[in-house]
């Protein structure tokens, strides 16, 4: 596990473990986008939003793209507050309200960014998520404790990457560990 020299692990991926039991976290990936002793915040960055489109997004907050027009890919982000969105997004575009997660990513919680995207505008990658995972001061250490989360450092390919599908076995490929063998129990030394 990569934990920062603060110990918390804002701007890492998670990634969970076989052995998760809670479904709505099995195979996930999430960003963290903030983890300190208050708790810890973050995206699901592998599970697409079904349901609704970015277009339909635009229609429904009375956004007209422009040509250029572009979109962006949307995610259910997590369980927590299903109707707000947060965009992923490279730190090439930034706004007041942004929140620089690290010096690469980024996210913004205003309409701004996506009448920026729809105007063909706004930052070089990013994604739309809809709700987020949320954990209670120490909860989160407590599952890594646990053995239900590994950590890897977050880039580009795996956060912007098309596939959904393939995240969670790419996450565990870069820490070099076949799924496989892993074992949904801790063990203690």
């Amino acid at each position: 596990m990569s934990i920062s020299g603060s110990g918390y692990l804002t701007g890492q991926v998670l990634i969970a473990m076989p052995g998760m039991r809670d479904p709505r976290f099995a195979q996930t990936v999430i960003y963290l986008c903030a983890h300190s002793a208050d708790g810890a915040m973050g995206l699901i960055i592998n599970k697409p939003l079904t349901g609704l489109t970015f277009e339909g997004l635009l229609k429904q907050l009375g956004i007209e793209p422009v040509p250029p027009s572009r979109t962006i890919r949307m995610h259910a982000g997590g369980p927590v507050e299903t109707g707000r969105g947060f965009v992923l997004h490279t730190t090439d575009w930034i706004q007041e309200g942004s929140l620089k997660v690290d010096e690469a990513f980024a996210i913004t919680a205003s309409i701004d960014v996506l009448k920026e995207i729809a105007r063909g505008g706004g930052p070089r990658q990013g994604f739309l998520a809809l709700g987020y995972a949320g954990w209670g001061p120490g909860q989160l250490d407590d599952e890594i404790a646990q053995n239900a989360w590994l950590s890897a450092p977050a880039d580009e390919a795996l956060l912007f990457g098309a596939d959904l599908g393939a995240k969670w076995r790419e996450a565990l490929a870069r820490l070099k560990v076949d799924p496989l063998l892993l074992s949904g129990s801790a063990g203690r030394a």
